[in-house]
Formats: C-alpha cells, sequence, structure tokens
C-alpha cells in the first residue's frame, strides 16, 4: 500500500511517500511544497493544492494520511493553516481517495511509543524505520513522513 503523509502548512507543506507492505516500510521520497510570501493569499493556496494534486498523480498513493491540526495560540497562523489544510483535503476527495487524520499525539505515540516524544526523537525513528541515511529535511518533510507511517497503520487498522 502506498501512502502519502502531508503536514499541512501555509508557508510550507510537507508530504512523504512510503510503500507499506505488511508492516515492511520503504522509502519512495518526501519534500515541501513552499509558496510565496510575495504571491497573493489565494495563489498560495492555489499552490498548496496544485503541488499537492501533481504528487498524488505522480505517485499514486492508495490513502493519505494528513495531519489534524492542533491549537495554536496564535490564531490568525491557525487559520491560514487550517485554510491549507481545507485545499489539501480538497485536492484529496478531487482525485477521490480515502484518508486518515492522525493527531500529532498519535503521530508521536505510532513512530516512538511515547504520545509526549520530542520532535527529534519522532525524527530519528522515521531514520530507522525508513532505513535513511539521514533526517530529512526540512522539518515538515520528515514530519511529513512520520504521519505517512502512522497513517498506514490507521487506514489498516491496528497490527495484531
Amino acid at each position: 500500500m502506498r501512502v502519502l503523509g502531508i503536514d499541512p502548512g501555509f508557508d510550507r507543506t510537507g508530504w512523504g511517500v512510503i510503500e507499506d507492505a505488511g508492516g515492511k516500510l520503504s522509502y519512495i521520497g518526501c519534500g515541501c511544497i513552499q509558496t510565496s510570501v510575495e504571491d497573493a493569499y489565494e495563489k498560495r493556496l492555489q499552490a498548496v493544492r496544485d503541488g499537492l494534486t501533481e504528487l498524488i498523480q505522480t505517485h499514486k498513493p492508495d490513502v493519505v494520511a494528513i495531519e489534524q491540526l492542533f491549537f495554536q495560540t496564535n490564531a490568525k497562523t491557525a487559520i491560514k493553516v487550517g485554510m491549507a489544510r481545507g485545499v489539501a483535503i480538497l485536492a484529496i476527495a478531487d482525485a477521490g481517495l480515502p484518508f486518515v487524520e492522525p493527531t500529532p499525539n498519535q503521530v508521536k505515540s505510532g513512530t516512538t511509543g511515547q504520545g509526549n516524544a520530542e520532535k527529534k526523537q519522532v525524527q530519528e525513528m522515521v531514520v530507522r524505520l525508513l532505513k535513511l541515511p539521514s533526517i530529512p529535511k526540512p522539518d515538515d518533510a520528515a514530519d511529513a513522513l512520520a504521519i505517512a507511517i502512522v497513517g498506514g497503520t490507521l487506514f489498516r487498522g491496528p497490527r495484531s
């Protein structure tokens, strides 16, 4: 099963693609969709949608995992990230793909075994689980791979 993980953001949307063959994980690719502060707000949202549409067409995932939005103290930022997440979900829906929405704690717990794990611990587990030479950069791409890893498990259901 091919899983596309998305770490939604307005400035940068991280993405990661893995193959999950019954728990045997393989790295396919990762990166970020970067929007420009020079562009108008609606153009930045279009860039997120168009970038994800292209990734879906290129990598042909079976399922998409998009992290749930966690509460942020800056309401303006939370609204912008929420809107970027909305256009990401629209791109997924347009492609007719199923999706799961892991929480940040599920991503931490599903990769490290601890719901309160630090970001660095999650990134190090991504390296181990996918047998990568180093932590993917930027952080949004590494986070998206962790989301993909956990998303594949959530879509399949818990392992017995």
